[in-house]
């Protein structure tokens, strides 16, 4: 193919890309109106927050599917076994509004720590409060790690997982995962095992939102950090497996690339994955 052929099919692809993140757009708006549509009844109803949650998660799923029907996008899963029935607290990198969305479905009843602005946005900011969340304000460091405690030790005695994405905002695939300040004294206020995931949402759903490509996103489930580290220990840990696994995750798509393109068969060096 020539090199004109080649740009020619990457402007297509690109526009093709564009046509269908639009498409799912409109219908992940729509979708999200329906449930916002539920809001009054479920206030008059004082629906429960286990109530809340579910209908949160039957949401995430609706806008996952669409994703795969419309986009193209699925994902694969490493390291299930590490995920424990017994609730604790979950470290992932952030990349993407692809792992807030489909936390809620792999984590039932998870409590994720956000940031109050999300609070202003319509319908989201009623199911985060209602659910709930543990919402902070960033602000104030202070403040924001005893509401994380307190409401994490609260989340924990309920039965359900906290998640925290560390990185505090969401970063570009490639960039190094550096957590800021605060995660390690939740981890160690709470006293539970921590679960690192690492995922590659950003190389098809970018920070900017669009285009969104059709692709597989890895997510990997490390082992799980055993509580009673030091502050220090906790987070030299924590981020020297992550970024270990996100280096892996690269290695293994390019030489999956590699191997197609050899019109190779599946390589043991090449694990298979869970879908």
């Amino acid at each position: 193919m020539t090199e004109a052929a080649l740009l020619v099919a990457a402007r297509t692809e690109g526009q093709v890309s564009t046509l269908r993140s639009l498409i799912f757009g409109a219908l992940w708006g729509l979708w999200t109106v329906l449930f916002g549509l539920a809001i009054p009844f479920l206030w008059i109803a004082r629906a429960k927050p286990s109530t809340v949650r579910m209908l949160s998660r039957v949401w995430a799923r609706g806008v996952l599917s669409m994703l795969v029907g419309i986009v193209g996008l699925r994902h694969r899963e490493r390291g299930r076994e590490h995920v424990s029935r017994t609730p604790g607290l979950i470290v992932s990198n952030h990349q993407s509004t692809w792992e807030t969305l489909a936390a809620l479905v792999m984590f039932p009843d998870v409590a994720i720590v956000a940031k109050q602005e999300l609070l202003h946005i319509p319908v989201m900011g009623w199911y985060l409060t209602n659910s709930p969340m543990i919402l902070i304000d960033r602000a104030s460091a202070s403040a924001a790690l005893r509401e994380m405690t307190l409401q994490g030790r609260a989340a924990l005695a309920a039965g359900r997982p906290v998640l925290i994405f560390p990185e505090g905002t969401r970063k570009a695939v490639g960039e190094p995962i550096v957590f800021r300040r605060g995660v390690e004294f939740l981890y160690k206020a709470l006293g539970v095992p921590a679960l690192p995931v690492v995922l590659d949402s950003g190389r098809f759903w970018s920070v900017g939102g669009l285009p969104k490509r059709a692709g597989i996103i890895t997510v990997s489930f490390l082992e799980p950090i055993s509580p009673g580290l030091s502050t220090k220990d906790f987070t030299r840990t924590a981020q020297a497996s992550m970024h270990a696994e996100a280096v892996g995750i690269e290695k293994r798509r390019v030489s999956s690339l590699s191997c197609l393109s050899a019109n190779c068969l599946a390589s043991p060096q090449i694990p298979e994955l869970r879908s």
